[in-house]
């Protein structure tokens, strides 16, 4: 019988691996510099994601600690039924079991994503990816010095140091029990993962989120948004890929010369559809596949719409479901933009990098993810669990 570990247990747990990673704090960056000095794609984002900084380390730290304080997310009732017979009968969160987490580069995602997955009572198999192999070796060999401590079994959490071959046969047939796997990656990694996964599969998708400036933005905070959602951290899912601007907006084209320039000034590459490339004199775009793409790289695509339906009809049709936001002192129009797009967090006058698990008080993410089952967008503590139905009686039979 599966040992249900208590809540104590799993705070004691996360306690000490946070302490762990203040201590190890500089033996951990000289690792990840190995891993950096390895690495010789020229993937700005990649490497950007690579890096083990203090920062990094405290944001580790910092997860730590908030799921620390957060209450057990499993065994919470969630129905509650007498039956005309006497039985009684209860639904309940259950931990899912086993969930493996597959991720390309973050060496982060192997502390928060595994502290997320243990918090809710889950057993862990981690997947990284080579770039930052000894990066995610060192990180679990104090997951495992945590848990040995604790008097936990290391069997709580796994790496599995596989490569595409070994990981494609894990996927189709496991040799482990596998209940849930959420990739956390680019698409091909995505596509890869539900190719041949044989268990449930949780989608981490494309981010190329958009900003709507409608016709009555106050357009200092649609500058702010729209500069803030590209240039503050291109290698993330919530940054920012698209424009559309409402050319009923006065003097639009003002603003978009006004919007191009500062761009310009963190270097970013931009193209604009007809309209957008004429009033500003950048590049057009050559197609329309483009308005599909995530970039993660100092790249945006800005076009005008001539209404808040085609607005509406265009993000819905290219964005990845992630997230999206409108810029209007129009509460109404705002309202029926947010209610009709269709992503996992919709936002008014307010920049999409904020799709977070610990932006939006989860204490950190396994994911964000952009099905619609189980959970959308940022998977917490919370939603990392199943449930349960308990049925109580004396007897009784149908």
């Amino acid at each position: 019988m599966k040992t249900v570990l208590s809540i104590a247990k799993r705070n004691a747990v996360l306690s000490s691996m946070a302490i762990l990673l203040e201590q190890e704090r500089a033996n951990l960056k000289a690792v990840n510099q190995q891993d950096l000095s390895n690495y010789s794609g020229d993937d700005l984002a990649m490497e950007k994601r690579l890096l083990v900084d203090d920062a990094k380390i405290d944001g580790m730290i910092l997860s730590l600690q908030q799921l620390t304080s957060q209450e057990d997310p499993v065994g919470k009732v969630r129905f509650d039924f007498t039956h005309e017979n006497g039985m009684k009968i209860s639904n309940k969160t259950a931990a899912f079991g086993t969930i493996l987490i597959i991720y390309e580069s973050r060496p982060d995602v192997t502390v928060e994503a595994g502290g997320i997955a243990f918090k809710s009572g889950n057993k862990i198999l981690l997947k990284g990816g080579k770039e930052s192999l000894l990066s995610n070796l060192k990180i679990v060999s104090l997951w495992h010095q945590a848990l040995t401590d604790n008097d936990v079994a290391i069997s709580w959490v796994e790496y599995l140091n596989y490569d595409r071959a070994e990981t494609q046969a894990f996927l189709e047939n496991p040799t482990k029990k596998v209940d849930l796997i959420v990739p956390r990656g680019g698409e091909q990694l995505i596509a890869f993962t539900k190719k041949h996964a044989s268990c449930p599969v949780i989608v981490s998708g494309r981010g190329n989120n958009f900003v709507y400036v409608n016709q009555e933005a106050d357009l200092e905070k649609a500058l702010a948004i729209i500069i803030n959602g590209k240039t503050s951290n291109i290698s993330v899912c919530n940054a920012l890929d698209k424009v559309l601007i409402d050319t009923n907006l006065p003097n639009w084209e003002a603003f978009a010369n006004e919007l191009v320039s500062k761009l310009k000034a963190f270097n970013v590459t931009i193209l604009g559809d007809d309209a957008f490339a004429k009033a500003t004199q950048v590049p057009g775009i050559e197609n329309d596949v483009i308005w599909f793409e995530e970039f993660l790289d100092y790249k945006i695509v800005i076009g005008t719409t001539q209404s808040d339906e085609e607005a509406v009809t265009k993000i819905n049709r290219y964005c990845g479901g992630h997230s999206a936001s409108i810029i209007t002192e129009n509460n109404e129009i705002a309202q029926q933009f947010m209610d009709n797009i269709d992503t996992a967090a919709v936002y008014h006058n307010a920049s999409t990098r904020f799709t977070d698990g610990g932006q939006f008080g989860l204490g950190g993410e396994l994911a964000i993810s952009t099905d619609k089952l189980h959970q959308r967008g940022p998977i917490g503590l919370q939603h990392l669990v199943t449930n349960k139905w308990y049925v109580y009686g004396e007897g009784q039979i149908r």
